[in-house]
Formats: C-alpha cells, structure tokens, sequence
C-alpha cells in the first residue's frame, strides 16, 4: 500500500564500477547548487510517510538539500514530464512502476542510470536500463470485516456480489492502482474484460484522482471496500492493533506491482541524482519502506520483515510485460473510460 497506503529474500545488490565510485565519493562532490529535486506522489511525501525520513536520511550523507515535489499519483508524474517537455525541475522521478517503464524510456526524458542490479529482493529478475525498483506490492480488494462478514475468494465472485456493497477505486489516467486495477481485470478476462467492467462498474461508488482520497473515504466508513495493496491491513494491524481491515484474496492472482526510479537527462548533470539511485537501494532507504510506504521493500533490509508483510504475498502474481502495456494503454484507458462512464 501507499502510506495507509507496492521478507527481504537475502539477497545483495551490487553495483557496477562507476556506482559505486559515486557511492564512495566524498560529500563535496555535489551538484551546482547543491540541490536535488524529486518528483513523487503525494502519500509518498505525506507526514506519515517515507519522504520526510528518506530526506532526513539522504541529507545526512550528502550534505545537499533534498527536495520533493508531489503529484497526485504515478501515472500523473509522467503526465507532469510531458506537459513541461523535458524542461521540468525533476533529477529524479519516482513513483512509476512497471506499467509505465517502457512508455517513459520511449519519452526521451530519462537517461539509463549505468547501475547493475542482478540481485534484488523482488520475486522476478529485474533489467532495466533506465529504472531501479525501490518498493513493490500486489493489489487488492480491501474490506471493512464489520461491514462484510463474508469476502469474495475470486474476482469473479466480486464482479457478481451485491451491487450495494460499494467500492473506491482510482482512475487509470491519473493513478498506477487505477491502472493496476484496469490491467488485472484485462488480464483475468482477456477479450472478455470489458464485460467484466460492466460488472465492475455497477459496484464503483467513486473514481478518485489517486490512491490517498480513495483510501481516506474507506478507513471514513463510507465505502466498505477500496482498491489497494495485499500490504494494506499490515499499517492497521501493527500501527492501529487491529484487523479489522482485510485484504481479499482471489484464486485468480493478485497483479504485482512494482514501483520504481528514475533519472532525468537533466539529473544526468547532477551527481546527487546517482548518489540517491544507489543509496534508494541500500538499507538505509530500504529500512524506511515497509512500516511507510507500507510496501514490500525492493531490496535487502536490516532486519526481516514484520510476519504481517510476509503473509501478504499472494500465491499468485500476475504481471504484464511493460512493452505489451505501453503498446495497447492508450486504447484500454479508452475502453476502461466507454464502459464506466455509461
């Protein structure tokens, strides 16, 4: 999940040559103005999330001035680079995730970070020239249990419940869970989805620009479910002590997502854009994830990870190729858009 809100597997990341020069190089070594400017989602800098100690963490190692700049969410951050046409303040985007990393390296606005990461602490092999995993997670249908005694075990017992038990869910034009959702139902049903939208329609109470305003109506008691992350309940049960809020498991799979960084051409110019790729890997970074961003970390932590994140990995993960999503969005957005406006 998001901040109220994407087990480490012991795995090393390494580094190429030159990265791990820039992580050895001394704090003096910095950029023009002394300044590195991030684009992010708004939970992502939020109080109560993993910005504000992030910064404090970075700041402390490169005696440079870290600065945040929020979007709604993650589909809205690439939408943000082209409206400004590569002339943006941003060293360092992050908040993609997979389904967006083929369309951003096609944009021209990202340079490849030169890292090697052979080794993470995600479920698949990861190579990609322009991005770095920084948190990952796998979607889901979280429900209030004291307004629903009985949860759907598939997806396909939830498209066909009461249409009276209501449901958040985020726009796929502006949200990566909006997305995520739009991709996981088109990957469960194939050419049959837009039926299964249909469906899916007749239980939205509302579509919100980001994951922040659709969870905030849910844990309001307005909506007795809301689309986020099997890692959601985690942030109730070890911040709040309670679970009452659950994650729906279906027998489908859960689509994975997950979430990543990268480096602008004009961050290219700057060393602290490096400098934050490599240390947005280590454990320094990695520790903050779980109990913020309230998602799996992407690489190794300190200590294992709370029985509470570990027993929200589904037994099935669904995940499109990154090219297949870049080549049909545009035409499945406006599929999405047809069928739940009617």
């Amino acid at each position: 999940m998001r901040c109220v809100r994407k087990s480490a597997f012991g795995l090393t990341l390494t580094f190429t040559a030159a990265m791990a020069a820039v992580v050895a190089a001394p704090s003096n070594v910095l950029a023009e103005d002394n300044t590195l400017t991030i684009y992010t989602y708004e939970s992502f800098v939020a109080e109560w999330g993993p910005g504000p100690q992030v910064e404090k963490a970075f700041e402390a190692q490169c005696d440079c001035d870290l600065e945040f700049v929020s979007a709604a969410d993650g589909v809205a951050l690439l939408n943000r680079l082209r409206l400004e046409g590569g002339n943006g303040k941003a060293d360092i985007v992050l908040g993609l995730d997979t389904n967006l990393t083929a369309e951003a390296a096609a944009s021209g606005f990202f340079v490849e970070h030169g890292m090697a990461a052979d080794e993470t602490a995600l479920p698949i092999a990861w190579d990609d020239a322009y991005f770095l995993p920084f948190d990952y997670g796998y979607f889901a249908v979280i429900y209030d249990s004291e307004a629903i005694a009985e949860p759907p075990v598939t997806m396909a017992a939830f498209l066909d419940a009461d249409p009276s038990m209501k449901i958040a869910i985020q726009d796929p034009r502006t949200s990566t869970p909006g997305l995520g959702l739009m991709l996981w139902v088109r990957d469960v049903y194939g050419d049959d989805w837009e039926a299964a939208l249909a469906k899916l329609n007749e239980r939205v109470l509302t579509v919100t620009p980001g994951w922040s305003e659709a969870y905030g109506l849910f844990t309001n008691g307005e909506v007795p479910m809301v689309l986020s992350y099997t890692t959601s309940p985690a942030y109730h049960q070890l911040v709040e002590g309670t679970e009452r809020y659950r994650a729906a498991r279906f027998e489908e799979g859960h689509y994975m997502q997950i979430e990543v960084a990268g480096m602008t051409t004009k961050g290219a110019e700057n060393p602290l854009a490096a400098k934050f790729l490599a240390f947005m890997m280590s454990t320094d970074f990695q520790d903050i994830i779980p109990q913020t961003n309230w998602m799996l970390p992407a690489a190794p932590t300190s200590e294992p990870l709370e029985a509470a994140f570990t027993n929200a990995v589904p037994e099935k993960a669904l995940l499109m190729d990154p090219q297949t999503v870049a080549e049909n969005r545009k035409a499945w957005v406006d599929a999405w858009l047809n069928v739940m406006s009617r």
